[in-house]
């Protein structure tokens, strides 16, 4: 029979040695303080196996229960992946960031941690934080996005960390813990569970049905007004996205497209969120913002050519980006309003001279490394605030393309081009700006593409670099 102490953690005699010794640690004197006062009580040790975490918390992961894998397999296999809602950080409109670092705050403040075996490895610091952001401030509009608030992070009840081929348990609770010992049961019965990737698998007797939500000649008139309204001084650069619609026979099952594009992709952040009957998932090769102590990396990533099985031609196309002064000008932009915003912060401020290319599966991008030193601590939220939108993926002036892109556009972007990632107890984290994406809701699927446009570009090779850009996701479907 279960007994219960003043602390609120439950101790069970059915449990195995595994949850025990985690209910200890949630038993501390630190922990029993921290729940008194309301406060997030969290227990971490290391798994005796490499978990694969996006496939245990999927194991986990409750019905109906939000949920939530990121991950970049070429960064020593870096992973973060969570279940369940302990608490929760939501917010919207123009503040929307200001307002979720102090509610951050208010959720880590006075939390206690209890490390266990080979805990004091773990990678960050917890409580740790995981969700995404809407690309605007209002965040979406439409039924859809239903489940995908402006701004929403949350403090998940499980989460497992990976690096280096070592992974570790995150239990995290509020003032009941009275939940995580049945959670801790459940992880210690995968350790013995070899977890296989699920495959997709398309209908092999039909296609699935693709339109556009908006005609392709939509696009290509919304370009040619751009670029009217560009040469006539309006702004510098705009960038505008369309979306396409997939539809199948059979339920699309977002975990087995994740762990798709996961093996695609291995350079890329690979993201999964899930709000109830919808997720969204995709691989983006952009990070918006890494904060390490006082260290910042972002990039700029701007300008876009197709790639090409022959080496030879793969190369000519990567060194005509290189040299095309439209993508060059596109780039600089992005790179220039970058840095700075960040310099109002930052000791210093550095930017790579010249742009590399990064080349991933279907497409080279030129990109810029940019890093900063920070004067003082501030939360990954605040860098957001700074630097979300880039004008790679809203434009410059960013007040004149918040303007201009949603009356030339006409779709409903959601978190297309908003923002992925985690933040820890130290307000460190990173983010990745969501695109190469889909949502997926049942049978249906809607993509995401967009390109810079500026005074000069082509109605119809904008067009087609959306087509390129769409190609990330959509054979995946079949």
């Amino acid at each position: 029979m279960a007994d219960s102490d003043r602390s609120g953690v439950r101790s069970e005699a059915h449990h195995g040695p595994f949850a025990r010794d985690l209910l200890t640690l949630l038993d501390s004197d630190a922990a029993r303080r921290a729940r008194t006062r309301g406060g997030l009580v969290c227990a971490v040790r290391e798994l005796p196996a490499a978990l694969d975490p996006a496939l245990a918390v999927a194991r986990l992961r409750q019905p109906g229960e939000r949920w939530f894998a990121f991950e970049v397999p070429d960064r020593a296999g870096f992973a973060v992946a969570g279940t369940g809602v302990v608490r929760r950080v939501r917010s919207a409109g123009p503040g929307r960031f200001a307002a979720a670092a102090g509610r951050w705050r208010e959720a880590v403040a006075g939390a206690a941690v209890a490390h266990g075996d080979g805990g004091g490895a773990l990678p960050l610091a917890v409580p740790v934080a995981v969700g995404g952001f809407a690309f605007a401030d209002s965040g979406p509009t439409t039924p859809q996005w239903d489940g995908f608030g402006a701004l929403d992070f949350v403090f998940p009840e499980v989460a497992i960390v990976r690096e280096g081929g070592r992974s570790w348990l995150v239990l995290q609770a509020a003032s009941d813990a009275a939940a995580v010992g049945a959670r801790a049961d459940a992880v210690a019965r995968l350790l013995d569970v070899r977890l296989a990737a699920p495959l997709l698998d398309p209908d092999p007797l039909s296609r699935p049905r693709i339109t556009s939500v908006l005609a392709p000649e939509h696009f290509e008139e919304a370009v040619r007004r751009a670029t009217a309204l560009l040469r006539a001084g309006e702004a510098e650069k705009v960038v505008l996205a369309r979306a396409v619609r997939v539809d199948t026979r059979s339920a699309i099952d977002p975990l087995a497209l994740y762990c798709a594009l996961r093996e695609v992709f291995p350079a890329c952040y690979t993201y999964l969120v899930g709000a109830a009957d919808a997720s969204f998932v995709g691989a983006t090769p952009e990070l918006l913002v890494r904060r390490d102590g006082l260290r910042v990396q972002t990039v700029a990533l701007a300008g876009t050519a197709r790639r090409s099985a022959d080496p030879a031609v793969d190369r000519h196309l990567g060194e005509q980006l290189a040299r095309d002064p439209k993508q060059r000008r596109e780039h600089e932009i992005v790179a220039r309003r970058i840095a700075r915003n960040l310099e109002p912060l930052a000791v210093w401020v550095t930017v790579a001279a010249e742009p590399q290319l990064v080349r991933v599966h279907n497409v080279q991008h030129l990109a810029t490394p940019i890093r900063a030193q920070l004067r003082e601590p501030v939360t990954l939220f605040e860098l957001a605030e700074r630097l979300h939108p880039t004008p790679a993926i809203g434009g410059e002036p960013r007040a004149a393309a918040a303007r201009l892109v949603p009356a030339l556009e006409g779709i409903d972007r959601g978190w297309y081009a908003g923002g992925i990632g985690w933040i820890d107890r130290d307000g460190g984290g990173e983010l990745a700006v969501a695109l190469r994406c889909a949502l997926v809701r049942g049978t249906s699927a809607e993509l995401y593409a967009g390109c810079g446009i500026v005074a000069e570009s082509d109605p119809a090779a904008e067009l087609a670099e959306t087509e390129a850009k769409l190609a990330a996701v959509l054979p995946l479907f079949g």
